[in-house]
C-alpha cells in the first residue's frame, strides 16, 4: 500500500516536472523572440527560474523513489552483496531521515499552527511572530514567493514517502537483477 503510494506520487512528480521542463523551455524561447524583437518581457527570467526551481525539487524527489539519484556506486559494487545490501538500507535510512529533519525545518519556518492562531490573519502573524514568509513578493512577477517556496515541503512529503517505502520495501540484490 504504502508503495503503491509512492508510486503514485512519482508518477504526479515526474509529470509535473516534464510540465515545468516544458514549460521552461518555451518561456527561454518566449524570451529569445521577444529580445530579438527589442520587446522583451521582464518577467519571463523570473518565471523560467522558478519553473525550473520546482522542477528541480519534484525530479529530486522523485528520483528518490526510482532510486536513481546520483550515487558513488564502487564501494558498493566492489564489496560483498551483503555488505552492498547494508549500505543501500543506510542510504535509504539517510535519506528519511533528512526528509524528516526537513518536514521539521518547515515546520518551524511557515509556523502553520501559529497562523491559525491568528485567525491566518497575515498582518498579525507578522506582528506576532515577526515572520514575513506569507507576505513577501517576487521581484517581478507580483505574486507571494509563498507560492515558490511551497516546493520545499512538497519536496520534504515526497521524498519522506519514497523513503519509507524505500524502507519497507528494499531494493532487490545485485544478483536477483537480470
Amino acid at each position: 500500500m504504502l508503495y503503491r503510494a509512492s508510486t503514485a506520487w512519482a508518477r504526479v512528480e515526474v509529470f509535473c516536472a516534464a510540465t515545468l521542463a516544458a514549460s521552461v523551455s518555451g518561456l527561454i524561447l518566449l524570451n529569445v523572440v521577444t529580445r530579438a524583437m527589442g520587446n522583451s518581457i521582464y518577467w519571463v527570467d523570473e518565471a523560467a527560474i522558478y519553473a525550473m526551481v520546482w522542477m528541480c525539487f519534484l525530479a529530486a524527489s522523485a528520483a528518490v523513489h526510482h532510486r536513481s539519484a546520483v550515487a558513488v556506486t564502487l564501494v558498493p559494487e566492489l564489496a560483498p552483496a551483503r555488505v552492498g545490501y547494508v549500505l543501500g538500507r543506510f542510504a535509504d535510512l539517510t535519506v528519511f531521515v533528512f526528509a524528516a529533519l526537513l518536514i521539521w525545518i518547515c515546520w518551524r519556518w511557515f509556523m502553520p499552527l501559529e497562523l491559525a492562531r491568528q485567525g491566518f490573519d497575515i498582518k498579525a502573524f507578522q506582528g506576532a511572530t515577526f515572520n514575513f514568509v506569507y507576505a513577501e513578493p517576487t521581484n517581478t512577477l507580483g505574486i507571494k514567493k509563498i507560492w515558490v517556496w511551497l516546493v520545499v515541503p512538497v519536496f520534504a512529503f515526497g521524498a519522506l514517502l519514497h523513503a519509507t517505502a524505500n524502507l519497507f520495501h528494499p531494493a532487490p540484490a545485485e544478483e536477483d537483477t537480470p
